[in-house]
């Protein structure tokens, strides 16, 4: 640990400023490598007719593009996530610190916990709603009645993508869902995974500053698993609106009569039911228990290696 990093005080503008960019490194590389199960998660959500096995087994059959594909909308993913994880991580130590400070010594510090994560991500969507809407045009987009896999050889560019979704207005569309989406999603994360850290230490009775700093990142690597699945639970319904509404309609009479998002909205559940709502959890879950908890790791090893303690069990 060199000397620069050792004078770090505590919640001062470089510890904030380190944890921000810690946020945006572990959530832009965790989330871009993870880019072809939220691929095929997102197009068995818009899709009537394709089914996960379905949608894996046609890009598989793709000799010389399966693997291109399968990664369409990466870089968005990279760009997105990373704005994301810049405000998630970073305004959740900010507004966890000031909370602390605003309310009573007594006060039960899960309230906190559950207080920082939703301001923390109200701001942090803003950030990343126009490169998500980006992102699910490119997966799921089908020019006429091109399929997918044909279509997407030539696939729509990121910057051409959001120059095109700009100019129609519709950069914002899904902000709504997507906080609906990801805030009580980012509650279960962070409330969760500060719980469990804290019921590890207490059950191995000792303290964090007991432990190396291998054995600490690690606490933070089985929290963040288990934490993933909760939030990947609570999330789901949200996020199959999420995708429904960034997708587009296939039924050309809906189009002259949607004119809302409140609409689309509606128009979307009657076709799927609460049942649809469900659609890609089980990949979902272990897409976002391995994301959740390599994030995690990524995210605490980085505060290691600039000085800073691990989060949570203190």
């Amino acid at each position: 640990m060199s000397e620069i990093t050792k004078s770090i005080p505590l919640y001062s503008p470089a510890y904030f400023g380190y944890s921000f960019l810690g946020g945006a490194i572990s959530c832009s590389f965790t989330h871009s490598a993870i880019t072809c199960l939220d691929l095929i998660k997102t197009r068995a959500q818009v899709s009537t007719k394709d089914s996960i096995q379905l949608t894996f087994k046609d890009f598989i059959k793709q000799r010389n593009n399966g693997l291109k594909l399968l990664y369409t909308g990466g870089l968005t993913t990279f760009f997105g996530y990373g704005l994301q994880g810049f405000g998630k991580y970073g305004f959740y130590e900010l507004f966890k610190y000031k909370y602390t400070q605003l309310f009573p010594e007594h006060f039960n510090q899960t309230y906190v916990y559950l207080l920082a994560s939703a301001s923390a991500e109200f701001l942090a969507d803003i950030l990343l709603c126009p490169l998500e809407a980006v992102k699910i045009k490119q997966q799921t987009y089908i020019k006429d009645n091109a399929t997918f896999l044909n279509y997407n050889k030539s696939h729509l560019s990121m910057t051409g993508t959001f120059k095109e979704l700009l100019k129609e207005g519709k950069l914002y569309t899904g902000i709504v869902p997507l906080w609906l989406r990801q805030i009580p999603y980012t509650m279960v994360k962070f409330t969760t995974f500060e719980k469990i850290v804290e019921f590890i230490y207490e059950k191995l009775d000792l303290k964090k500053e007991e432990m190396n700093k291998l054995q600490q990142a690690s606490v933070s690597f089985v929290s963040g698993f288990f934490a993933g699945t909760m939030c990947a639970i609570v999330s789901n319904p949200a996020d199959v609106m999420v995708s429904k509404l960034n997708s587009p309609l296939e039924d050309p009479n809906a189009k002259a009569v949607i004119k809302s998002t409140s609409e689309r909205l509606s128009y979307e559940y009657a076709k799927i039911g609460f049942k649809g709502l469900w659609m890609g959890l089980p990949t979902r879950i272990v897409m976002i228990s391995c994301l959740t908890s390599m994030q995690w790791l990524i995210y605490d090893s980085f505060k290691i290696f600039v000085g800073l303690p691990t989060t949570g069990g203190h």
